[in-house]
């Protein structure tokens, strides 16, 4: 069985071959809660503090209580002295809350688990991936007439892109890039979208609906040493195949290039070392 640790926010270690949730969880029954991914590196959860603060930016939108930051860091130092015992390695941290069970006012579900990551990841960063861009239903300015959509929460709502991906993988490919009813770019379903042009680094803004990639925003903290200019700017999908390379990063799987982006292929540049590495400088800070 695949190594997995379960904690609880007050420290308490589960079986991980045991059930956790009540059936009647508001995480199981209307994926009202929300989450973190972090990558376990080196016996460290990597960019935590970043991931706590769009923990609790999240939780406001959901009108749930703010989160005890310092009780979850205690649970993740928990659990990465757990997953060391089971050999360590590199893990994928995930960090859930939800409103708790039906009816049980106050009383949130919190937990912090940890488990490998998957073959999925590792094939990403090292062979690329090939995206479909679909339309995501949404105009860039839903944030601002649509709030109840959440569209800048991370949330355990995760179905249609789930979706997304399936139908992806039925066209023949690996990901999706989702685009909005006036063709912006966003983001990927489980990444943000990174086009390099030149010596740019482009994202589309948060303001168009995209989560706020803590990836990005520890690219971006560095890049700009590295001789980038890093920005956040509309995109469309023509903008993405004219680009030098284009990129979905994400916490676990950090960089994948996309080298096929609907029916264009996107050839290799002598650039693409060097995002990688400073995707890996970012995290590891």
């Amino acid at each position: 069985m695949t190594s997995r640790v379960v904690v609880t926010l007050d420290g308490a270690v589960l079986d991980p071959t045991e059930p956790v949730l009540h059936a009647d969880d508001l995480a199981a029954v209307r994926g009202d809660g929300i989450f973190e991914t972090v990558l376990v590196r080196e016996g460290r959860a990597c960019r935590l503090d970043a991931h706590l603060a769009r923990l609790t930016r999240s939780a406001a939108m959901l009108d749930l209580a703010e989160p005890d930051v310092d009780a979850w860091r205690r649970a993740v130092d928990v659990a990465l002295a757990q997953w060391e015992k089971t050999g360590g390695g590199e893990g994928a941290m995930r960090l859930l809350l939800s409103r708790g069970r039906e009816g049980a006012d106050g009383t949130e579900t919190a937990l912090v688990m940890v488990s490998a990551v998957a073959d999925r990841v590792t094939q990403s960063r090292a062979k690329g991936v090939s995206a479909l861009t679909l339309n995501r239903g949404f105009s860039i300015d839903a944030t601002q007439q649509s709030p109840w959509a959440l569209l800048g929460a991370k949330t355990l709502s995760y179905a249609t892109n789930m979706a997304a991906l399936r139908h992806a993988a039925r066209e023949g490919f690996d990901e999706v890039v989702f685009r909005s009813l006036e063709g912006q770019v966003l983001e990927g379903p489980r990444s943000s979208v990174l086009a390099v042009v030149d010596r740019r680094m482009i994202t589309p803004p948060v303001e168009h609906g995209v989560l706020r990639g803590t990836t990005v925003d520890a690219l971006f903290e560095i890049a700009g040493d590295a001789g980038f200019d890093c920005a956040h700017e509309p995109l469309r999908v023509a903008d993405l195949i004219l680009a030098d390379s284009v990129w979905l990063i994400s916490s676990v799987t950090l960089a994948a290039r996309v080298h096929t982006l609907d029916t264009t292929y996107l050839k290799e540049m002598p650039s693409d070392r060097v995002v990688r590495e400073l995707v890996d400088a970012a995290v590891a800070r």
